[in-house]
């Protein structure tokens, strides 16, 4: 019998296929890549800090996430940020900065050609 590869979380695994069907339909490369960095392993998936976007991003720029994005240190500008998950203080502190913490799944629908879309991590 052979071991089971690849993601387990069915959210995961329905987001990935999800991202695969966008890349298609849309011609963007953006969610085809952004499928094969959340089909990686757990341990080598991407986690981003706060104080990371913070020196990385100017006001109102769209980041996108392929992993989870951690509180520590703050945010002074208000960003859009899409990630697969937050931790809740990440989430707060984002709206607290007046920015806008997405899913992946609403970023698709905001903005389906991927443009101004920088990938963070």
């Amino acid at each position: 019998m052979s071991n089971k590869t690849g993601p387990s979380n069915e959210n995961l695994v329905q987001l990935i296929l999800e991202l695969r069907k966008a890349s298609t339909t849309s011609k963007t490369a953006l969610w085809d890549r952004i499928a094969d960095d959340l089909s990686r392993a757990t341990r080598a998936r991407r986690e981003v800090n706060l104080s990371t976007i913070n020196r990385s991003t100017a006001a109102n720029e769209l980041v996108i996430v392929p992993g989870k994005v951690l509180g520590a240190g703050d945010i002074a500008h208000s960003v859009t940020v899409a990630a697969f998950s937050f931790s809740g203080s990440a989430r707060q502190r984002i709206h607290d900065a007046k920015g806008k913490a997405l899913t992946i799944p609403e970023l698709m629908k905001l903005h389906p050609n991927g443009k101004n879309v920088r990938i963070l991590g």
